[in-house]
């Protein structure tokens, strides 16, 4: 059975470095036998179809192949259109009435438990706040995530080490799911 995944590239086109152009995203993905390659913005959005059917090996094969390619690595999640569809439903926060850049969500390699966040004081840093979900964290950030003093401190490395995690606004997460959907 064919799927349809997004792939979320973990800090390419950003401060000059680990340039990967969508364009050569998509012959990446296509020399990986996926079909139907789109990609969204330059940020590391690419929209795919396969029959492989294991998210973590279609990460590891993109990941390979574009180290191969680019010479430098580049973490990637991959997640399919019902995983999409399914964080943005379980919003904790009323996305239709925030802008994209307030509301964010964390896209994380695995499950993330509360405890991991546990020493983190998050009623210091109201009104910006943020709820674990599956596989995610979803945080609210009126000023937007350059302003976030909640985002710098749910970066650190003792909240995030040995995870591989993604940020994506709003307006992606919604559009991810939109060109996720058969």
């Amino acid at each position: 059975m064919t799927t349809t995944y997004a792939a979320l590239l973990c800090g390419i086109n950003v401060g000059g470095g680990k340039k990967v152009p969508m364009a050569e995203l998509r012959t990446v993905l296509t020399e990986l036998g996926h079909t139907d390659t789109t990609t969204y913005l330059q940020s590391g959005n690419a929209v795919f179809r396969s029959d492989e059917d294991d998210e973590d090996a279609l990460a590891g094969a993109l990941e390979q192949a574009l180290h191969r390619r680019f010479g430098f690595a580049v973490d990637c999640l991959v997640r399919d259109a019902g995983y999409l569809a399914a964080v943005a439903a379980a919003c904790p926060f009323p996305a239709a009435e925030l802008a994209g850049k307030q509301l964010h969500v964390t896209y994380f390699d695995r499950a993330v438990d509360a405890e991991r966040f546990a020493g983190l004081e998050a009623e210091s840093f109201l009104p910006e706040e943020f709820r674990l979900g599956d596989r995610c964290l979803y945080l609210y950030a009126p000023d937007g995530l350059g302003r976030s003093r909640l985002a710098v401190a749910l970066a650190r490395p003792r909240h995030v080490k040995g995870l591989t995690a993604t940020t994506r606004n709003w307006n992606t997460v919604a559009k991810l799911v939109e060109l996720t959907r058969d």
